[in-house]
């Protein structure tokens, strides 16, 4: 199975020599077909599939989903509980998958990771002072290499959306490359763009190749904290891009929407997605995430449906 490195770009270091060449390649990508765009995202959306698929679909979905809590209330026992959910989403029915992953705090790794021992399910800490991602480079360094340190397994970085919108691409590389760094080989890098503050398509597309040049193992839409956030249509774009990219480079990248996916329906679509734009090796959750929570109730609502022929009573999912 493909992984990234730093120098995982090597086929197009040119690329990044300086700030011009960088601008020239990430202005020289294709223009982004927003009608098109959107009308495919759409189609793609309207496929439906049998039960069997549907099992199997479900199952899939819980085994790619982060399940996140980032609010400022924060507790270790809700970090403690949300980690028992993540190792045995359904204490009833022990074969259903784990999810892949717990997204907290760096200062909620170490509660996360004891939480999570023997399961499988990894620990990934957002950073880089998220959500804004206003802080200096030293700062946001120091973010990963303590959650780093506490034991985290994936960092989820913002980038510096000011920065990038100003067209300062290289310093966004720059800042992406010291994080890699600091994340070393004990943690994979998740890097968040925050596509509801890009405005554009084409903004997407060039944030997606930057961040894989610059050594992202997955690519992220959102932070969940603003108004627009996961969309068919933003991830359909993202897919195209590490799509691409390994046909380009031989490297492959993960995607990761977050925000806003809240049923098995909207699960489904996004599966669809990965599956007729990336391929069947995105269909793993080493390459493919969902951000989310509240998904993972519906999911298990929605299983249990499956395998009883009816709903479950009010009190079978906890309700995050």
């Amino acid at each position: 199975m493909p992984t990234n490195t730093p120098t995982a770009a090597d086929a197009l270091t040119d690329v990044t020599a300086s700030d011009g060449s960088l601008r020239r390649f990430l202005h020289g990508l294709p223009g982004v077909d927003t009608v098109g765009l959107e009308a495919r995202a759409a189609a793609l959306g309207t496929r439906s599939i049998k039960t069997t698929a549907k099992a199997y679909a479900i199952d899939l979905a819980i085994s790619m989903v982060d399940l996140t809590t980032l609010e400022g209330a924060d507790t270790p026992g809700k970090v403690r509980a949300l980690g028992a959910k993540a190792a045995h989403p359904d204490p009833t029915d022990r074969s259903t998958p784990t999810t892949a992953a717990v997204c907290v705090y760096p200062d909620m790794v170490a509660t996360a990771k004891a939480a999570v021992a023997g399961s499988g399910v990894k620990v990934a800490s957002v950073a880089t002072a998220f959500p804004a991602g206003r802080a200096a480079l030293e700062v946001k360094l120091a973010d990963v290499r303590d959650a780093v340190a506490a034991g985290a397994d994936e960092i989820d970085m913002v980038i510096d959306r000011g920065a990038f919108l100003a067209g300062k691409y290289l310093k966004v590389y720059d800042e992406i490359t010291a994080v890699r760094e600091a994340c070393g080989t004990a943690a994979r890098l998740k890097v968040i763009f925050e596509t509801g503050e890009l405005s554009t398509y084409d903004n997407i597309r060039r944030a997606s190749w930057l961040g894989m040049l610059a050594g992202a193992d997955f690519i992220k839409t959102s932070t969940g904290k603003v108004a627009v956030n996961a969309t068919p249509a933003n991830t359909l774009l993202m897919l195209e891009a590490v799509r691409d990219f390994r046909a380009q480079t031989g490297v492959q990248v993960g995607v990761k929407p977050a925000g806003g996916i809240r049923t098995t329906k909207d699960a489904i679509k996004f599966l669809v997605l990965v599956n007729e734009t990336a391929g069947e090796d995105w269909l793993d959750n080493h390459w493919f995430r969902f951000g989310a929570s509240s998904l993972l109730n519906d999911l298990l609502m929605q299983r249990q449906k499956l395998a009883t022929g009816r709903y479950s009573g009010p009190d079978y999912v906890t309700v995050d």
